[in-house]
Formats: structure tokens, C-alpha cells, sequence
């Protein structure tokens, strides 16, 4: 008894340990809300309508899952199941809110005109996907029943620069949305000679002009996680030779882009097909020059599309007027403008750099030399730990070294 007693302190200190070194693991949302229309329609104020988006490639079950304000109108209870890359409306009332769709589930309860506080939970609970906005609705137009759309359903639903008003009246219920209404696009500048040194970064040949649409769904499947990572619609240079479009693969393997497409969409409107044996190394990056895939990004503002051999979405982008020199680079929540463009490596953001500097600052403070005793530990290796968790490791060892004196104390004096 007296042994496995001793031994209770020292299972709990090592299971401390390792639990402090469990990695914390973020799953993406799937189902996200996608578009609101909250100021109703044309034909009554009363005709609201929310639509849902499912990111993955298989369907989802939605039974017992809920969509609620929190406020607690509306709340609904959702039901059935949203397709792979599909669309799920829910109208208020009825089927007539949005006449040339048929909705998939019926609710009841308004939406304030001032905002709300919009939250998918599953059927466990959990909060799959949320729209903060109780200090107001981030897009849509009451008076033109314009609706509010989200850019990227890979970003999070609360952050402002991830919603737009619609292009046009009423929204694109059921469909994809569209890429705002912005300003009428102008003719990209062109600047003086272009600079030569990009040819160490990985890109793709050029195809013919008249690239083929996408061939019809062969059932075969194609990951997720290929996204635009970093837009450079007006450098320093020539717009003709030194625009480019870089894409990231989050997948832990090599993706084959053959028969893949990237489109703009406005203006002179182009098509890309990858040419065949077209591949992305795993956790990759792949550079997508102007002159490769005869795309044309307007510095007044444009859009692209990524689509999959299937015709089913992969991502998309859109991007106002472009400061000279600047490229347009996608961060942990949103998109912004950065003054280091990093064609082929990890994006730097102005935010990202503000905190470094931050941190040099803090860490640059005088605490005074250490003692010999802390040189000592100074030199001990850290197995690739942080400090932090290399504290509590040795903490452990200390507590668990004391723990075994302690036992065989015990077991002298009963023996004595």
C-alpha cells in the first residue's frame, strides 16, 4: 500500500506534463452563415432570408443543429441535410420571400435593422459558425434591399472586411455571390521597364489564350484547402510582366492542379486552365505570373474565382482599389494590403509586424546579467521546448526526484 502510494504523486506529475505538451487542435467551420438578407426584399420588409454554405465536400447533416440570435429571435431549428459546396436558404415565414427559389426550411422571427448577434450551434452544442454585429450590420443597403454577402466563407464570419453588399438587388440567393459593388474598374497603369528576378520561384508554363471550360463531374474527388494566398495587381514595375497571383496548398500532400481553372471577373474577363502535370508540393506555394496566365488584375478593383476540374469552387478573392506596390494578402481572419510582397514565402502583414516589434521592444529591456547558477541552466538543452513548458518539465522532474526520497524514507522506518 505504502509503495503505490508513492507511486500516485509521481503518475500524476508525469500525466501533468504530458498533458502540457497536447497540442491544441482548431477545426475549421464547414457550414457557415453566408448571406443575410436582413433588410428584406423589394416586394416587403418582411421578406428576409438567411442562406447557409457548406465549405466541405460531403454532405451535412443538419438535424439538431441550430441557427439563433442572441437575443433569441430568431431562433431556428434546422433540419435536413446541405450538399457538398451547396447552398441552404431559410426564408422567413414562407415559401414566398424569395419566389424563384424553393427554401429549405421555413422560420419565424425578424431580424433588427440595427444588427444582430447570429450563431450556428451543432447538434452538441458547439458553435460552428457566428456573425457578431450587434453594433450594426457590416453590409447590405435597406433603402436598395441590397444584401449583405460574405467574401470568403474560409474566414471568420465576425470581422467586418469579410462582408460586402451585393452587386445587385436582392442578392444571389442560392448561388454564388457576387463581388460587391464597387467602383466601376480602371485600366491598369503601367509603370516603366520591368525588373528580371523572378525566375527562382516556382511557377507554371503558359497555355494557350483559349483556355477550355471545366469537363463535365467524372465522380472522381478533388481536397480542399487550395486558396489564394497573395495578390499583386499593381507593382512597381510593368503591370504586363509583373502581376502575379500565388496560391497555398494546406494540405499535408502534393496536389495535382491538372485541368484546375482560375478566372477574374471584371473587365476584360479571362480563363486559366493548369496545364496538365501542373502540381503544388504539400504545404507549398505556387506562383501564378501575368505573362503565364494572361490575367489581367484591374487596380481598380477585381476579383478571382479558383475552381476544381468538377466545376465546384475552391476559393475566391476580391480586392478594391490596389496601392502601387502593394500586394493584397490573406491573414489569420482577413485580407489586407502589405508593403513586403513575399511571392513563394509566408505573408508578412502589417499587423504581424507591429507585434514583433512589440515583442523586440520588450525583450530588449535590461534585466541585469544572471547569476552562475542561472548560466548554468542557461545551458542545459531544451529538446525544442519553450521556456515555459521547459520550466514545468523541470518542476516535474524536481517534485517526482523528491516523491522517490520520500518513499524510500517511509519504507527505512518501517523496516527500523
Amino acid at each position: 500500500m505504502k509503495s503505490g502510494q508513492g507511486q500516485l504523486p509521481i503518475a500524476g506529475i508525469l500525466a501533468l506534463v504530458v498533458l502540457s505538451f497536447t497540442p491544441n487542435l482548431v477545426f475549421a467551420a464547414n457550414v457557415v452563415i453566408n448571406e443575410i438578407a436582413w433588410m428584406g426584399t423589394e416586394s416587403s420588409y418582411n421578406d428576409e432570408w438567411i442562406e447557409l454554405y457548406n465549405n466541405a465536400g460531403t454532405a451535412i447533416d443538419l438535424s439538431g443543429w441550430r441557427l439563433e440570435a442572441a437575443d433569441g429571435t430568431p431562433q431556428i431549428q434546422l433540419a435536413g441535410t446541405v450538399s457538398a459546396y451547396g447552398f441552404y436558404l431559410l426564408e422567413r415565414t414562407d415559401d414566398g420571400t424569395v419566389p424563384d427559389f424553393a427554401a429549405d426550411l421555413i422560420y419565424k422571427g425578424a431580424m433588427g435593422n440595427t444588427g444582430e448577434d447570429l450563431r450556428i450551434y451543432d447538434s452538441s452544442g458547439a458553435i460552428i459558425d457566428a456573425v457578431e454585429a450587434l453594433a450594426g450590420w457590416f453590409a447590405g443597403d435597406n433603402a436598395s434591399k441590397q444584401t449583405m454577402e460574405r467574401k470568403d466563407p474560409a474566414l471568420s464570419g465576425s470581422s467586418p472586411n469579410n462582408w460586402q453588399t451585393s452587386r445587385d438587388v436582392g442578392g444571389t440567393p442560392k448561388a454564388e455571390n457576387s463581388f460587391g459593388a464597387q467602383a466601376q474598374p480602371q485600366a491598369p497603369a503601367v509603370a516603366p521597364a520591368p525588373q528580371d528576378d523572378q525566375s527562382a520561384i516556382n511557377q507554371v508554363p503558359p497555355v494557350p489564350s483559349e483556355a477550355a471550360p471545366a469537363p463535365p463531374s467524372t465522380g472522381k474527388s478533388y481536397p480542399d484547402g487550395i486558396l489564394f494566398n497573395e495578390l499583386l495587381p499593381s507593382p512597381d514595375g510593368s503591370d504586363a510582366e509583373e502581376e502575379w497571383v500565388e496560391i497555398f496548398n494546406q494540405n499535408a500532400f502534393a496536389v495535382d492542379l491538372s485541368k484546375w481553372q482560375m478566372m477574374d471577373t471584371e473587365g476584360s474577363v479571362k480563363t486559366y486552365a493548369f496545364p496538365a502535370e501542373t502540381t503544388i508540393a504539400a504545404n507549398g506555394f505556387l506562383l501564378l505570373p501575368r505573362p503565364a496566365t494572361g490575367i489581367t488584375l484591374n487596380n481598380g478593383g477585381d476579383g478571382l474565382q479558383l475552381k476544381k476540374p468538377d466545376g465546384a469552387p475552391a476559393d475566391k478573392v476580391s480586392f478594391s482599389s490596389a496601392p502601387k506596390g502593394q500586394s493584397y494578402s490573406r491573414g489569420p481572419d482577413d485580407w489586407e494590403w502589405s508593403g513586403t510582397p513575399t511571392p513563394g514565402n509566408k505573408n508578412i502583414l502589417a499587423a504581424a509586424e507591429a507585434r514583433s516589434a512589440a515583442e523586440d521592444t520588450a525583450g530588449s529591456q535590461d534585466i541585469g546579467s544572471p547569476d552562475p547558477q542561472q548560466k548554468s541552466l542557461a545551458q542545459i538543452p531544451t529538446l525544442g521546448l519553450g521556456s515555459g513548458k521547459l520550466i514545468v518539465f523541470l518542476a516535474a522532474l524536481a517534485l517526482a526526484f523528491f516523491a522517490g526520497i520520500i518513499m524510500v524514507f517511509f519504507k527505512t522506518k518501517l523496516k527500523g
